[in-house]
């Protein structure tokens, strides 16, 4: 008997449901299946999804106002835990009648918050508890990422990044460039998919570290690419970078509580994600950095020769 899900990528295993009920992948027959036997579906009752009546004004002549929408942003935003105005208000009752002791007593010290998950999050992105830091933001943790560990010099100065990357990593790589003192329009290597398609081919990628591996300082690509939804094998991309001698770090803004990641094993220089989008902390959320436990002794932020102002004008860049 086949099984429906036995495919190696969603696309294989819509294709084999659509098999199996006899009509096409994009159904909603196939759809309501894989609803149907969703093992995690009892979890969507833990979390608040907007009615269709309460978002901003448009036309609801032909649906009904009260009905739950399908939400498919969370690749923006994450839906409210249903958990989360409790705890908030724990803390806020904590706060109202303890005052400063909130930052050392109760079972949630507001001076280490980030150590009550530090574990949960290493479990999400597939690390050890002491190769992760809860803490900034994203964009803030990837400048402090690269200044530690791009380290360009006159042969070996490039970054390889998307040429859709994320427009504020797209910066953050640039403001990078300029801090020590090479030029973006040179030291800033783009992968564009071929001529025809929306993805990048794993092989393409991997013939361009081969081809270009001893110019690259740093490759530094998304773990999930937020245009087209592409999830990159970034185990083949990190053992290619490292052969070259290069340093490789992922942005998994899109891809932390999203795919499996295996970041210690996989062996990645360093890591960066948000937690307000699939881990649904809300905005403002604490961000996330990995930094591979092999580093733990030897790395630290480089010594850098420009003028403060120099680097206040470099790192605010980043709109």
């Amino acid at each position: 008997v086949m099984d429906p899900f036995d495919g190696s990528t969603p696309s294989d295993t819509l294709k084999r449901v659509a098999t199996l009920l006899g009509c096409s992948p994009t159904s909603a027959g196939v759809a309501a299946y894989l609803d149907k036997h969703d093992k995690l579906s009892h979890l969507r009752e833990q979390f608040l999804v907007p009615k269709i009546s309460d978002l901003p004004p448009s036309d609801l002549s032909l649906v009904d106002g009260e009905q739950e929408c399908i939400y498919l942003v969370g690749n923006s935003l994450g839906l409210q835990p249903k958990m989360a105005r409790k705890y908030l208000e724990e803390e806020l009752e904590k706060w109202a009648k303890t005052g400063v002791h909130g930052h050392t007593e109760g079972s949630r010290p507001w001076a280490w918050a980030e150590n009550n998950i530090e574990e949960l999050m290493a479990n999400v992105v597939g690390a050890k508890p002491e190769e992760v830091a809860l803490m900034n933001g994203l964009t803030v943790n990837l400048h402090l990422l690269m200044l530690s560990f791009y380290r360009p010099t006159a042969a070996r100065h490039k970054i390889l990044l998307e040429s859709k990357a994320f427009p504020s990593d797209h910066y953050a790589v640039e403001s990078q460039i300029r801090l020590r003192g090479f030029d973006p329009e040179k030291s800033m290597l783009l992968l564009q998919p071929r001529l025809g398609e929306e993805t990048l081919r794993t092989a393409d990628i991997l013939r361009v570290i081969e081809q270009e591996g001893d110019s690259i300082a740093m490759v530094m690509l998304s773990g999930v690419q937020y245009y087209t939804g592409q999830l990159f094998d970034m185990a083949a991309i990190t053992e290619a970078g490292q052969r070259k001698g290069c340093c490789v770090g992922f942005d998994c803004a899109h891809a932390a509580g999203n795919a499996e990641l295996k970041l210690h094993e996989w062996g990645v220089d360093f890591a960066c994600w948000c937690s307000y989008k699939y881990l649904n902390s809300g905005a403002g959320g604490l961000a996330g950095a990995f930094i591979h436990e092999k580093h733990k002794d030897t790395i630290k932020p480089a010594s850098l020769t420009h003028t403060h102002t120099d680097l206040h004008t470099d790192l605010t860049h980043t709109h």
